[in-house]
C-alpha cells in the first residue's frame, strides 16, 4: 500500500496543502495513437519515470489517479478498478450517471492504494496521471501491468486537464477522440467567456475552508485554472491564511468553499469583508456537494457541468452592481 504525499482533490485537509499546477495553457502533445484502436498499438507514452509502451489495446483498465475513472469514461472505457474519492458518493455523480454501470465499480484503495486488490483486477493498463505516486510505487505497479503516471513537463499533481485527457486518451488507442473532447471543453469555457466579458482581469479568490482554517489557491493549481480559464485572476496572496490575513481573500469576487454559508458568515472577520458584505461571493457549500467535487474532478465530463452550476451566480458577482442578488448554489 502506498499513501499519496499530496492529493490535490480529495480531501479539505489535503486541499489547504495547495499543490501547485501548470499553466492549463501549456498543452504538450502526448503520444498518439489513431481515433480507434485499429492500428493505435503498440503505443508509447512518455511520463515522468520514464515511458510505457502498451503492447495491444487494453481490456481490463484500472485507474488510479483521483479523478481518473471519469476520464476513462469519457473515452468511452469502463474501469475494472478505480480509486476511491474522498468526501464524496462518486457512485452518484450526476456528471457521469449515464455511463456508469448500475453496481458501483471495484475501489483499489483511497488514500492509500492497495497493490494486492490492483492486482486481483488482472489489469493490463493502469493509468494513474493524477494519482501523486512515488517512483518506487510506479515500479512494483509496471510488474502488475503497464502503468502511465504524470507528465514529466509538470510538478507534481499539475498535469493540466488537457494533457491528462490526451495521456489516457493515448493510451487506450484512442487519441483522436481525446482531441475532440479537449476542444469541446475548451470551447465551453470560451462560450462562458464571451458570455460574460465582465470576468476578464476581475480578482477572484478560491477560499478552501477546513475546520476554520482558511486558504487561498494560487493559480497553479488545477481548480484555480477552471476561474482563471474564465478570465479571472488569482490574487496576490495564496495559501493557508490566518485570522489576520483573511483580507487576501477580499478581491472582486470571491468563491468560498468547504463548508455552508452559514458556518462562513458567523465568522466576524469573515462577513466583514467587502466582497462578502457586498454580496459579491458565491458559496458553493463543502466538498461533498456538487460543484466542489466537480472543481475537484477536473475532468472532461465534470467541468461543462461545473460550467453550468457556477456562471451564473458568478455573473451575479462580478457584475459590479449592489442590486443584483447573488442566486447560491442549492446542491
Amino acid at each position: 500500500m502506498t499513501r499519496r504525499p499530496l492529493a490535490a482533490l480529495a480531501t479539505a485537509a489535503l486541499a489547504l496543502t495547495l499543490t501547485a499546477c501548470g499553466s492549463s495553457d501549456e498543452e504538450t502533445p502526448a503520444a498518439g495513437g489513431s481515433s480507434s484502436s485499429d492500428g493505435a498499438f503498440p503505443v508509447t507514452i512518455e511520463h515522468t519515470f520514464g515511458e510505457t509502451t502498451i503492447e495491444a489495446e487494453p481490456e481490463r483498465v484500472v485507474t488510479i489517479g483521483f479523478n481518473e475513472q471519469d476520464f476513462a469514461l469519457a473515452l468511452g472505457v469502463t474501469p475494472v478498478g478505480v480509486r476511491e474519492y474522498l468526501s464524496y458518493d462518486a457512485n452518484t455523480r450526476p456528471w457521469a450517471v449515464d455511463l456508469l454501470p448500475d453496481e458501483p465499480l471495484p475501489t483499489v484503495g483511497a488514500e492509500e492504494l492497495d497493490l494486492e486488490a490492483i492486482a486481483a483486477l488482472q489489469p493490463d493498463l493502469i493509468l494513474g496521471v493524477y494519482s501523486f505516486i512515488d517512483e518506487s510505487t510506479y515500479d512494483l505497479l509496471s510488474q502488475i501491468a503497464p502503468t502511465v503516471a504524470e507528465s514529466a513537463d509538470y510538478e507534481l499533481g499539475a498535469t493540466p486537464w488537457q494533457e491528462q485527457t490526451r495521456m489516457d486518451g493515448a493510451a487506450l488507442g484512442k487519441a483522436d477522440e481525446a482531441d475532440a473532447l479537449v476542444a469541446d471543453v475548451e470551447g465551453a469555457f470560451a462560450d462562458a467567456r464571451e458570455a460574460n466579458p465582465s470576468f476578464e482581469g476581475q480578482t477572484l479568490a478560491l477560499d478552501y475552508w477546513f475546520e476554520g482554517t482558511h486558504g487561498a489557491l494560487p493559480d497553479t493549481d488545477l481548480r484555480m485554472q477552471f476561474f482563471t480559464e474564465l478570465g479571472f485572476q488569482a490574487p496576490a496572496t495564496t495559501g493557508s491564511l490566518s485570522a489576520e490575513s483573511l483580507g487576501a481573500l477580499d478581491g472582486d469576487v470571491l468563491v468560498a468553499a468547504g463548508t455552508d454559508q452559514a458556518t462562513l458568515l458567523a465568522e466576524p472577520l469573515f462577513a466583514a469583508l467587502p466582497v462578502v458584505a457586498e454580496d459579491r461571493t458565491v458559496f458553493v457549500g463543502g466538498f461533498d456537494k456538487q460543484f466542489p467535487a466537480a472543481l475537484g474532478f477536473t475532468s472532461p465530463l465534470s467541468l461543462p457541468y461545473a460550467l453550468e452550476l457556477i456562471v451564473p451566480p458568478l455573473a451575479a458577482a462580478a457584475d459590479a452592481d449592489p442590486a443584483t442578488p447573488v442566486e447560491q448554489i442549492a446542491i
